[in-house]
């Protein structure tokens, strides 16, 4: 707020209060401390507040060149760093559907299957279960159906705003026992069918992730199972044919805006997606702030060297600060456990939703994101009737933050509360991504790895080389490389949320 000591003469009527506002109605100028009379005279060319220099100078109460060129430059280098955190969800998901299409993905016809491995760079997968990505455009096909056959199958559709749209099987509505799922194109107003669950995402693009658990018959009939699932308009036109599947496990490939999000590419990306999706009612206010930065829908974006400067600043400084966000929390409900260093992956209410009673939790939202992508209230609500829950570990037991170069060893009480099953995840700070090194091994899962374990609790390691006969249970790190993990439970029971059973910390093992 720019603060005006002297007032150009005014009439009888107004008057003006020394380190406030030049204020209009005499009747508001009665609630200041001191008002004096119009002053003749030279003004003083500097604002003054509180007896210091102001950054900007005026002369009579108006802005000087250099004043109005500052201040517009600092108005549009704090719009864009506040709209840079706020769209980072739209940008990042527009990453992963422009790397699906990379890999051979058409929406609507062929639909992608993707283990999670080192080999790819994708925002905290998890190695646990194969995933399939089905993108949909609904502008193409109008109402698509989602039909799922019974079985432990997970699964959730998000929106190119990375909006949840609806979670199917185990922790859907149908509960895993099979069932149609319709997704309905923005602002539909058709009648839906009975028999259907339905859901109206905010984009007409959608993904929807599947995953199957290998329960029985292995990862073999887990694929099975997830190729079963069908894809089809509601009302399906002349020649439709079924939709087929490639496979995404190609070194190389990247469905994360890492290489975006420091530079012009990242609002090129964001106009991209503004363009060629309808407007969210919601998001009116943002879009406002973004087309005073040149992002405007049904527009050019076409940024002088001047806004191009701005906009480069602005995405490495909102890049900094999710990156701070994420790894240096400052909040205090972080903490999972009072004598613990593990956090909490995103900082929800209880809901499992960013929406507190008063507010969103644009903080938490930013956090979450900036780590991982797919949002679903299965995902984080905080209870034995969630799909699964996350951990985030960034530190040893002494606070600080975990080192490629050191080899830790992180102790797991057994059983872990798992009604289906758990793993630890570690990830390259840099990239969000797994690790890769020459072991091509990012994971330590229950369902493999650690398979039968048994006993009271189980050692599991992490450093550049594997302590002597503890290859089974160790990841490799790379040196002088920073690295966190995400620690997993998938059908969470009790004991992980009333303190009863927690992890060790990391211990450094000299």
């Amino acid at each position: 707020m720019f603060h005006f000591k002297n007032c150009i003469h005014t009439p009888k009527w107004m008057s003006c209060c020394s380190g406030s506002l030049f204020i209009v109605a005499y009747v508001s100028c009665q609630l200041f401390s001191a008002c004096s009379q119009p002053q003749t005279g030279k003004p003083d060319v500097n604002d003054s507040t509180a007896g210091s220099k102001s950054r900007f100078e005026f002369r009579g109460g108006y802005p000087t060149a250099a004043t109005v060129q500052q201040a517009y430059d600092e108005a549009d280098l704090n719009r864009a760093v506040m709209a840079y955190r706020f769209f980072y969800p739209s940008v990042s998901i527009m990453a992963t559907w422009k790397g699906n299409l990379t890999g051979g993905v058409v929406p609507n016809k062929v639909f992608a299957m993707l283990d999670g491995t080192p080999q790819q760079l994708v925002f905290t997968p998890n190695s646990d279960t194969r995933y399939a990505g089905l993108a949909i455009d609904l502008q193409e096909s109008g109402p698509m159906v989602v039909e799922l056959p019974p079985g432990p199958i997970m699964s959730v559709a998000n929106d190119m705003n990375q909006l949840y749209v609806m979670d199917l099987g185990l922790p859907g509505p149908d509960k895993g026992k099979g069932g149609k799922h319709l997704l309905l194109p923005p602002g539909y107003k058709g009648k839906v069918p009975a028999g259907y669950y339905s859901g109206m995402p905010t984009t007409n693009r959608v993904l929807v992730l599947v995953r199957a658990i290998p329960l029985q018959g292995g990862a073999e009939a887990a694929t099975a199972m997830i190729k079963s699932v069908k894809v089809y308009p509601l009302t399906k036109p002349a020649g439709w044919t079924e939709p087929t599947w490639v496979d995404l496990n190609k070194p190389g490939l990247d469905f994360t805006p890492v290489s975006w999000e420091d530079n012009l590419k990242y609002w090129e990306e964001l106009h991209e997606l503004i363009d060629q999706e309808p407007p969210y009612e919601a998001y009116r206010p943002m879009y406002g702030e973004l087309a005073e930065l040149g992002i405007e829908k049904g527009k050019a974006f076409n940024p002088d060297a001047r806004m191009k400067t701005i906009l480069v600043k602005a995405a490495q400084t909102g890049n900094a600060i999710l990156r701070v966000q994420s790894f240096a929390d400052r909040r205090a409900d972080r903490i999972a456990w009072p004598d613990r260093q593990w956090e909490w992956a995103a900082l929800r209410s209880d809901n499992g939703t960013f929406d507190t009673q008063h507010y969103t939790d644009l903080y938490a939202r930013e956090k979450w994101f900036y780590q991982a992508q797919i949002e679903s209230p299965a995902m984080f609500n905080r209870s034995t009737h969630a799909g699964s829950l996350y951990w985030l570990g960034t530190k040893d037991n002494q606070g600080n933050y975990l080192d490629g170069s050191k080899t830790y060893k992180l102790t797991v009480p057994l059983p872990v509360p798992a009604k289906l099953f758990w793993s630890v995840t570690i990830y390259d700070v840099l990239t969000r991504s797994e690790i890769l090194t020459d072991q091509n091994k990012s994971a330590l899962r229950s369902m493999f790895e650690l398979k039968g374990k048994t006993g009271s609790s189980i050692d599991l390691y992490f450093g550049p080389a594997a302590p002597a006969g503890k290859e089974a249970v160790w990841i490799k790190t790379n040196p002088h490389v920073g690295w966190f993990t995400y620690f997993r439970i998938y059908g969470p029971e009790g004991p992980a949320f009333d303190g009863t059973w927690k992890p060790g910390d990391f211990e450094v093992v000299k």
